[in-house]
């Protein structure tokens, strides 16, 4: 009997150990493809990979500043661009659970549009509006132009010059940055504040997030990375054609640092932020006890909608859906000048992923699959 229990504690070691050294080796895999994205004179990546209670992998890899040779840390922080979205529904959701408003409310009780008077808040946040997305890449100011910038003649402005539908509500998807910016203005009129100052009382402090984590202005210049441009590639060709001149900086080795800007419109693309910080909010909307959203509303962000004639889509009240290795998972892009990133949920696996990076080209979707299907197994 003792033979056999003996037998039975080496047998459950042995297992343990393969186990632990499994995990390293995936480790080690996942580092060794990061570092092969960002090599030692490149722009930076970070990513984080957590499930409800901790930190599974973090890896940072390259540079936050390729002229002064800093490398980028998993503080770093960097535009996030659309992931804003998903901050922006959260925040109208929480509105629906304090009973401030409803998901099928016209959008026009709460903001003037030249569109359909019967498009819902729902259908912006589902992309189903029918509202234009006419190029934003215009649609930005200096950062140091913030304080005396008028984010209401601009969004005035914007609508005035795109007051026609693309479709008519709830006919079918259609994205756009307008909608999303409408969805910010509502947020403003219902609680009586600014936009970014609602989601920091409201998403970010709730969750311990500093000012210096995330936020919609740089907080901390040395903590922010720089964003680039390869200056190689066809969009450098264009890069005048596009923006000012004043917003392409110098050369730094093989590539082009991009000035800092802010997005006219917070609600559709303003975050900035670290992987660590946006991994944060992932975490609490993969807990059964949400600090953002009860589950009853909280399940808005996880049902597939459906246009009028009942056509599925692959959106939620917030969220894009799509599959990798027959895996279900909820996703939001970021991207723009001199930044890109992606975050995903997976809640079949109780995991989520971070990736970010301070260049404006990168398949994020490629990578994510390759490095995300090590740990969703």
């Amino acid at each position: 009997m003792k033979t056999l229990l003996i037998f039975f504690v080496s047998l459950i070691s042995f297992s343990t150990l393969l186990s632990t050294e499994e995990i390293v080796s995936k480790n080690e895999q996942v580092r060794q493809l990061l570092d092969d994205l960002s090599s030692a004179n490149d722009p930076g990546i970070q990513y984080v990979i957590v499930d409800k209670n901790a930190v599974v992998f973090a890896h940072r890899a390259g540079l936050a500043d390729i002229e002064n040779k800093i490398p980028l840390s998993l503080e770093h922080t960097m535009a996030a661009f659309s992931m804003t979205k998903t901050l922006t529904a959260i925040a109208i959701l929480q509105l629906v659970e304090r009973g401030k408003i409803k998901l099928n409310s016209q959008v026009s009780q709460y903001v003037k549009h030249p569109y359909h008077s019967e498009i819902t808040l729902r259908q912006l946040l589902s992309h189903t509006s029918g509202i234009p997305n006419p190029n934003p890449l215009t649609w930005i100011h200096f950062a140091g132009d913030h304080d005396d910038f008028d984010e209401n003649a601009a969004l005035s402005q914007v609508l005035a010059d795109n007051p026609e539908p693309d479709a008519s509500p709830g006919e079918e998807y259609g994205y756009s940055n307008i909608g999303y910016w409408l969805l910010g203005e509502i947020v403003e009129t219902v609680s009586g504040q600014d936009y970014d100052e609602y989601v920091t009382k409201n998403i970010f402090e709730p969750l311990g997030l500093t000012r210096n984590e995330i936020g919609f202005q740089v907080s901390n210049r040395k903590q922010h990375a720089k964003g680039y441009l390869k200056k190689y590639s066809f969009m450098n060709l264009l890069k005048y054609f596009v923006l000012d001149e004043d917003v392409w900086g110098e050369y730094e080795g093989n590539w082009l640092h991009i000035n800092n800007t802010i997005l006219d419109g917070p609600a559709f693309g303003g975050a900035i932020g670290s992987a660590k910080a946006f991994s944060r909010i992932l975490q609490d909307l993969l807990s059964e006890k949400s600090v953002l959203l009860e589950g009853k509303v909280k399940r808005y962000l996880f049902s597939q909608q459906k246009t009028h004639s009942g056509k599925s889509i692959d959106m939620t009240l917030g969220w894009h859906i799509e599959h990798t290795n027959g895996v279900r998972y909820y996703y939001k892009e970021g991207g723009g000048a001199g930044f890109r990133s992606e975050m995903r949920l997976y809640p079949d696996r109780g995991l989520a992923s971070v990736m970010m990076v301070n260049r404006t080209s990168l398949n994020t979707r490629k990578q994510l699959n390759q490095l995300d299907s090590e740990f969703i197994k």
